[in-house]
């Protein structure tokens, strides 16, 4: 039995900042979880989309810093060629951003921020696959998936490229693999706790 999740976990590439917009424009305002996002976006672009999502979702939508408080109802963007976690403190939840080495060729990958969501959250992690090139977040997905976390993928058909979710999907990680329209309405049925 799926359990209410506490955070949302999105990952994203090619396609992405409009599947974002659509995700996060169909969550209803009441749906008061923090939300982190890694898109695959060069540094010069990813402060124009968190004003995009901020707009798109009726959110406050930031990149993450070193020490971000994290909050209800607010938007989480790994800024370009920063990797983006999510850590527990004595003071709460912050956001950390490292230069470690790319994975999968990306910095921001989707892998550091699911592994440590899955450390934070565990079973109470829901994690989003969007569209995306490439397998970057696999790794990262079986991390949250062993820690008892839910992964939904968005499917073949309204992937602009179906690389990324496919990976998750076709390693038998994912709960659910939906049409991009049916991901915000899934997400809101689980944060109800109605599962299916």
């Amino acid at each position: 039995m799926q359990v209410a999740p506490h955070a949302i976990v999105i990952g994203s590439s090619t396609g992405g900042p409009q599947a974002l917009m659509e995700v996060l424009g169909g969550l209803p305002p009441a749906l008061d979880l923090p939300i982190f996002i890694a898109q695959h976006m060069p540094a010069a672009f990813t402060p124009i989309l968190a004003q995009h999502l901020a707009k798109a979702s009726g959110r406050p939508c930031c990149e993450a810093g070193a020490s971000t408080p994290v909050r209800d109802r607010h938007i989480y963007l790994a800024p370009g060629d920063f990797h983006m976690e999510v850590h527990r403190t004595a003071g709460g939840l912050v956001t950390r951003v490292t230069t470690a080495p790319a994975e999968n060729f990306c910095r921001p990958s989707v892998n550091p921020l699911l592994r440590s969501a899955a450390q934070v959250f565990g079973t109470h992690t829901l994690a989003v696959m969007l569209t995306g090139m490439g397998h970057d977040g696999l790794q990262g997905a079986e991390t949250l998936i062993r820690a008892g976390g839910t992964l939904i993928a968005q499917d073949e058909a309204t992937s602009v490229v179906w690389g990324m979710p496919g990976a998750v999907a076709n390693a038998g990680l994912c709960a659910e693999v939906l049409p991009l329209a049916r991901i915000a309405p899934h997400i809101v049925r689980l944060v109800a706790g109605g599962g299916q």
